[in-house]
């Protein structure tokens, strides 16, 4: 079999204007933090110092807060739906204009390969902004009861893993129902969100209607408890989740949580496996694994087991780790020292247990944070690394004998974000699909997205949905 070598093909970082500092996004201007504090978001590749960011005080949470309430009184929700969704028109026009800036960006703050930011990321950013432009004046037949009516003002708190992506599914949703929005990105991905800050105005929108501020948990904490805030919605740790829904228990918030997950890639002895190996890569090392419905757990029948790793391991030889920015890429960074640590801990316990742990191999960089794909075989039920989200490029492989089996195994966790199912059969998809507990099932593919199409969880990832005509729900209220 020929040998291939790849030169190195960077993305040119030219395209960007990168500042060395940034403010705050509120009411329409980018204005210093009241506190005067800021923190530093670094390049997970190199290190690199990109920029200096403000830190949002509860001051600051104040007045971002008050002008989307200004915003929503007196502009946003006296506006016909129509004119709103000429507004998301030009955003997501601007985004498709100024993509490639993007996807430097995105890759450089966030450690994903560029070709992942270029060809996933920015282009299904623009494509929510385009869906829910359409819906915005067609909500009374949108099927979401009588009289839809917007929230008024929604927090949003977005994670590290999808940083424009993320902004995308819940900003084009809220402002499509008439809301406006505080959103705070996270606090070690916040310049595509900044720079989104500057979509806004080069698009007109209204003062107020989008504000972006920026900080750790803190300012998190502030939006979510804020009382002039009338929906909270949030991706991220289940934790955090948790921690969320005590907030606002016994207070008029409605919320949406898209939580972690654990999800189950099952695999029978007569799917295609060619196909189904690289659905597994696909499923577990895009993005780094940092995905909360990443395949992380295989399921493959017994009698195929044995022949299905084997060519994975062969699959994952062919993997390339390094610069997210060249264009030949597989698997870049990890996003932080932080969520290295727990990944890098977290494979210290499979092999305790008594898994048994194989790598390709794979020269690392010497700076930066990084981490080889990673196999576990010998993984069972009652296994950490079978039942805690990793968040990581770590694939644990357990086998079944029969579809009962592989039902109740890929349904025992506290998680039910999203599963995989591989077969011939068109009736066993159907009859795996009904028997497992997750909210998004794929039939002989994985990691698939459209803005039509609706995605959440149940159990401990989450609920509510995102993106489809359901997703649509969690930003109205209906009836008198």
């Amino acid at each position: 079999m020929p040998t291939f070598e790849y030169a190195p093909a960077p993305e040119s970082r030219a395209v960007l204007d990168l500042a060395s500092s940034y403010g705050l996004f509120i009411n329409g201007e980018f204005t210093p933090s009241t506190g005067g504090a800021s923190f530093k978001t670094v390049s997970p590749a190199t290190e690199e110092v990109l920029a200096e960011v403000s830190e949002a005080s509860e001051a600051d949470v104040e007045a971002a807060v008050a002008a989307a309430r200004t915003a929503y009184t007196r502009v946003w929700s006296r506006m016909s739906g129509a004119d709103r969704g000429k507004y998301l028109f030009r955003i997501a026009r601007i985004l498709q204009e100024r993509a490639r800036e993007f996807a430097v960006l995105e890759s450089l703050d966030n450690g994903k390969p560029i070709r992942e930011s270029r060809d996933v990321d920015i282009p299904l950013a623009a494509a929510h902004f385009f869906y829910h432009a359409g819906w915005a004046d067609k909500l009374d037949w949108a099927g979401l009861g009588a009289d839809p009516q917007p929230y008024g003002v929604v927090g949003q708190v977005i994670p590290w893993n999808f940083p424009l992506l993320m902004l995308s599914w819940k900003i084009a949703p809220a402002l499509a129902t008439g809301n406006t929005v505080v959103l705070k990105p996270a606090e070690t991905t916040p310049l595509t969100a900044l720079l989104f800050a500057e979509v806004c105005q080069q698009a007109d929108l209204p003062p107020g209607v989008v504000n972006i501020i920026t900080g750790a948990g803190a300012t998190g904490q502030a939006l979510v408890g804020h009382g002039d805030v009338d929906k909270v919605a949030f991706t991220g740790s289940t934790a955090v989740g948790k921690a969320i829904a005590r907030t606002i228990a016994g207070t008029r918030k409605k919320a949406t949580l898209e939580l972690g997950g654990k999800a189950a890639n099952i695999v029978f002895d007569d799917a295609p496996l060619d196909q189904a190996v690289e659905g597994i890569v696909n499923g577990i090392f895009f993005n780094q694994g940092h995905v909360c419905c990443a395949g992380s757990r295989l399921l493959v029948q017994e009698s195929v087991a044995e022949e299905v790793q084997e060519r994975l391991k062969a699959r994952l030889s062919t993997l390339r780790v390094g610069d997210p920015l060249d264009k030949n890429t597989d698997v870049g960074a990890i996003n932080s020292r932080a969520q290295l640590d727990k990944i890098t801990e977290l494979a210290a316990v499979g092999e305790a247990e008594g898994a048994q742990r194989w790598s390709p191999e794979c020269e690392l960089p010497s700076k930066g944070f990084w981490f080889a794909p990673t196999v576990f075989t010998g993984v069972s039920q009652t296994h950490r690394i079978a039942q805690e989200e990793i968040f990581g490029p770590v694939l644990s492989v357990l086998t079944f004998r029969t579809p009962g089996e592989a039902v109740a195994k890929a349904n025992n966790t506290p998680y039910g974000l999203s599963a995989g199912i591989w077969t011939d059969k068109g009736s066993r998809i159907l009859w795996m699909a009904d028997q497992l507990k997750a909210g998004v099932v794929w039939a002989n593919t994985f990691n698939k997205f459209d803005p039509t199409s609706p995605f959440g969880g149940y159990k401990e990832s989450g609920y509510g949905r995102e993106g489809g005509r359901h997703g649509l729900q969690g930003y109205v209220r209906t009836g008198a």
